[in-house]
């Protein structure tokens, strides 16, 4: 008895002392704090963290906890007991064939799947393993393992004449949730793999393109058969945001990220001016933010409905009634909650089909509203708001509640549009009444 006692109590201490020893950060990420997260960054060569150490500064001084391992350590691992370590993962190990320890393609797959944000570079020299997850999210990268982008006119200018292989781009989305208010002024430079979207993915989409005049294709062999990818077609960065809200972030340049490309001057060909400073730094950081939702991340609270001069929510509706309904929506603004502000955001009334849809009304302080009268159909309905919109996660709220019919002593005693009716049936009655007199009391 002692011996197991003793046994049973080595074992508590043994499983407490275990749980001590993770990560805070295991237990920090809520809807109230979308941006408390730690990130494991998965490096090809540890000279990585020093040749990036300007994207991975911007991270950290945004609060972010950055883990760096080699991708090919034997003891990486994205969960320990059904718990996720880190909220994050940076790929930055394009020619890795393999993961170390418990990390594989699926296992990255059902990072994404439970909500999770991805940020997967790549290069000329990328393995399967990269082309497989970047394929999973909608983008397929060239098959032609030695193809790079090529462009002959939208390129940067050096003082040597090279390949044209660093291209200059400035085709960006138009979209301030995704890249920010400050405008890019500089192109962008971008040596890597171009790839093309998967159409029948409507998840994914480009943040930056190649221009009309690049293709893709072996620099240092001749053209022998039409490129595969060509013109605006090429995608060199793209993002995923998926149903769940988790985002993907693909490029086919490790070295976009890189120190020397956010500090290199650029003038793109046919151009004179010349930009001391490129577009890297701001493209990169503003669209991290992005992917690790500190912009574009919404959150909805406090539905409520009731009768239009009532407080409180009933337990059921009756046809016509008048009732209103409102809905407090919110954006993370990387620190704090900020009110949402937009005029398309709509409620359906519910039940099979919409039988009411409407555009709430804001007061710019993050509550929506609006008023309506339910239908003269009785069953069981709905409050439906299904908001999406690029770049912010979707929101999707529901609330049950059934509509009744009136009681037999709803109704009105008389009803207008019964008055003819009503006259035919007295006029029938005055009428039998005096054929009746008329009947008896004559000869």
């Amino acid at each position: 008895m002692t011996t197991n006692l003793k046994l049973r109590q080595f074992v508590v201490v043994v499983f407490f002392s275990s749980i001590s020893l993770l990560p805070i950060s295991t237990l920090s990420f809520s809807a109230d704090s979308p941006t408390d997260r730690r990130i494991l960054v998965l490096l090809d060569d540890v000279s990585l963290k020093s040749s990036h150490s300007i994207f991975f500064s911007s991270l950290q001084s945004r609060g972010f906890e950055l883990d760096f391992k080699l991708a090919d350590d034997p003891k990486l691992t994205l969960q320990r007991y059904g718990q996720y370590l880190y909220d994050g993962l940076i790929l930055f190990a394009p020619t890795t064939e393999r993961f170390g320890g418990s990390l594989d393609l699926a296992a990255v797959l059902n990072f994404v799947d439970s909500g999770h944000d991805v940020i997967v570079a790549a290069d000329a020299n990328a393995s399967d393993l990269i082309r497989n997850i970047a394929s999973e999210c909608g983008v397929n990268f060239d098959e032609d393992s030695s193809a790079v982008v090529i462009d002959h006119t939208s390129y940067a200018v050096s003082e040597t004449e090279g390949d044209h292989t660093l291209i200059a781009s400035d085709t960006l989305i138009e979209s301030e949730v995704i890249l920010g208010k400050k405008k890019i002024e500089a192109p962008i430079l971008f040596k890597g793999i171009g790839h093309s979207l998967n159409a029948k993915n409507n998840l994914v989409f480009k943040v930056l393109s190649a221009s009309s005049t690049a293709y893709s294709a072996d620099p240092n062999s001749k053209l022998s058969h039409p490129p595969s990818l060509d013109g605006s077609t090429i995608s060199l960065v793209s993002v995923l945001q998926a149903r769940n809200n988790a985002r993907v972030l693909i490029c086919g340049s490790l070295e976009m990220f890189s120190n020397q490309l956010l500090r290199a001057g650029v003038q793109k060909a046919g151009q004179s001016k010349k930009h001391a400073k490129s577009g890297n730094e701001l493209f990169v950081i503003e669209l991290s933010k992005w992917v690790f939702h500190e912009r574009g991340h919404l959150k909805a609270v406090n539905a409520r409905h009731h009768k239009i001069g009532e407080s409180d929510e009933p337990a059921i509706y009756r046809i016509n009634d008048d009732l209103e309904y409102s809905v407090e929506i919110y954006e993370w603004s990387g620190t704090n909650w900020e009110p949402y502000v937009a005029n398309d955001v709509q409620v359906q009334f519910y039940m099979m089909s919409p039988y009411v849809l409407k555009t709430l009304s804001t007061n710019e302080k993050g509550l929506y509203h609006t008023s309506f009268k339910v239908p003269d159909v009785y069953g069981v309905f709905q409050f439906k708001v299904e908001y999406q919109k690029l770049g912010y996660t979707s929101l999707s709220l529901s609330k049950q509640i059934p509509v009744r019919p009136f009681r037999h002593n709803e109704y009105e005693r008389f009803i207008t549009t019964a008055f003819p009716y009503y006259g035919a049936s007295f006029s029938t009655m005055l009428g039998f009444f005096i054929f009746s007199i008329v009947y008896l009391y004559s000869k």
